[in-house]
């Protein structure tokens, strides 16, 4: 499905996120990325799908070129790749249904969407999938009335709106209480197993990552130091990672 190939990338500061890193990922993978604040896993999830260039290599999915695209191309590969946020991107004045509507942006005109002006097969999807996320009685209330995690899974189904074979998520748990961690990961995973949706997730606690990936590939400093299974993350591996000080807790 996606193919990183030598990808590397540096900031106009000169800082070198990425360096030469490359992976496959399969249908139906749930992929998580993992390694400090500052190894280059959000750099990485928005040069996938082109919110940032990467400075060299090439991506490819299903066969096509992203880092080459033109804006109408890349536009088509958009529909197919969600994207959750850390701190939501949600209009926070706006409904919960609107929000998740926004969704479908890649597959209206512009006047329509500015309007509101949104089809009643969108609107029947835009509930089914807060049903999916468990907020359905919400979809009238505004964005800002809500928790963060129910924000967090406002993001989902939004996401889920452009029907993706792909699903990036950056960091998604990180704004929230541990307490709520596992249960937005859980609507990932139910995404994955339940709609066969590729998933890529950034993620900084090891735990949840062995919990929830079928492969774990661990960044440090911008290079790949891992790429595997998550069970064979032993402490060897886990200080190679994180540092000879660091400490990995327990979720529970």
């Amino acid at each position: 499905m996606l193919e990183v190939i030598n990808v590397s990338k540096v900031y106009d500061d000169g800082t070198r996120a990425l360096n030469n890193v490359s992976f496959t990922v399969e249908d139906g993978e749930f992929l998580v990325l993992i390694g400090l604040s500052g190894s280059g896993k959000s750099t990485m999830l928005r040069c996938i799908n082109r919110l940032i260039d990467p400075t060299e290599g090439r991506i490819l999915y299903n066969g096509q070129d992203i880092t080459n695209a033109d804006p109408r191309e890349l536009r088509q590969i958009r529909r197919q790749i969600g994207m959750v946020f850390q701190h939501f991107n949600l209009v926070k004045r706006s409904s919960v249904l609107r929000n998740v509507l926004s969704g479908r942006l890649g597959y209206t005109n512009t006047l329509s969407s500015v309007l509101g002006l949104w089809s009643a097969e969108d609107k029947q999807k835009a509930m089914e999938n807060l049903r999916l996320v468990g907020i359905e009685n919400k979809a009238n209330n505004r964005a800002d009335e809500l928790s963060g995690g129910q924000q967090q899974r406002v993001g989902i189904a939004r996401a889920m709106m452009q029907e993706p074979t792909l699903m990036l998520a950056d960091e998604p748990v990180a704004s929230l209480d541990p307490a709520l961690a596992d249960s937005v990961m859980r609507y990932f995973e139910k995404l994955n197993q339940e709609r066969g949706t590729s998933v890529i997730c950034s993620l900084h606690v090891l735990g949840l990552a062995r919990r929830y990936a079928t492969r774990i590939i661990a960044l440090k400093a911008g290079e790949v130091v891992y790429n595997g299974d998550p069970d064979l993350i032993d402490d060897v591996r886990f200080r190679e990672i994180y540092g000879d000080e660091a400490v990995e807790h327990s979720l529970r």
